[in-house]
């Protein structure tokens, strides 16, 4: 009976004991994933809000060298051949000046006062929960919907 008992645990694991395990993964799994996709949509939003403090810091910098802002991101990003300057002044990265960055798409418009930043996300509730607007103002504002937000939406705190 001895020489039974050794040769099963011998063996591994029996069908059961394996299934119990695979079935306490997957019960782990369905209450982590969701978490790990709002953590990932927040520090997406995060790294937005941060390029737009990057674009209005920028756009400081764009008036003070050539006495305007920028009507285009293309004007703030780095120049495709030669030295920078007005058509591109090379303040931020190739990445951002495209206009496709972090899920969301930003859009720079020149307005006889200044500017306009809007952030949208590519795909909502996706790539992002909220849309982003700013202007010379450099107050950031928020919409928790699809609608762009605007220069009435709510601030960003």
């Amino acid at each position: 009976m001895d020489q039974l008992l050794k040769r099963r645990r011998a063996r591994g694991f029996s069908l059961i004991e394996l299934l119990i395990v695979i079935a306490i993964i997957l019960i782990i799994l369905a209450i982590a994933v969701p978490k790990l996709g709002k953590a990932r949509e927040n520090a997406s939003e995060m790294a937005v809000i941060r390029e737009m403090q990057t674009i209005n810091t920028m756009q400081t910098q764009y008036m003070s060298q050539f006495g305007r802002f920028a009507t285009t991101l293309a004007e703030l990003g780095p120049p495709t051949s030669g030295n920078a300057g007005p058509q591109a002044a090379d303040l931020i990265p190739s990445s951002l000046s495209s206009g496709d960055k972090d899920g969301y798409t930003f859009t720079l418009t020149g307005t006889p006062s200044g500017y306009t930043v809007n952030a949208n996300p590519k795909v909502f509730n996706t790539s992002g929960r909220r849309t982003f607007f700013t202007d010379q103002n450099m107050i950031i504002h928020q919409n928790w919907s699809a609608e762009p937000a605007n220069a009435s939406s709510p601030e960003l705190k």
